[in-house]
């Protein structure tokens, strides 16, 4: 939980600073998402092929909007 005297401080920096710590937040971020990707694995893909149940409920919703 972000405490609320981070959040004060964050709010206190000029504008360059508040970048770099966006930045330093972002590179930290995707550091994490590399480590959930493992290699030598397969992962799942969703394709619209075949999707004919997800294409009927578009077809309705597009209908029930007219």
């Amino acid at each position: 939980m972000v405490s609320s005297e981070l959040i004060s401080a964050l709010r206190g920096l000029n504008r360059a600073d508040k970048f770099h710590v966006m930045q330093i937040l972002i590179s930290e971020l995707a550091k994490q998402e590399m480590d959930l990707i493992k290699p030598n694995q397969s992962y799942p893909v969703w394709s619209p092929y075949d999707a004919v149940e997800a294409a009927n409920t578009m077809l309705q919703f597009c209908q029930d909007g007219k």
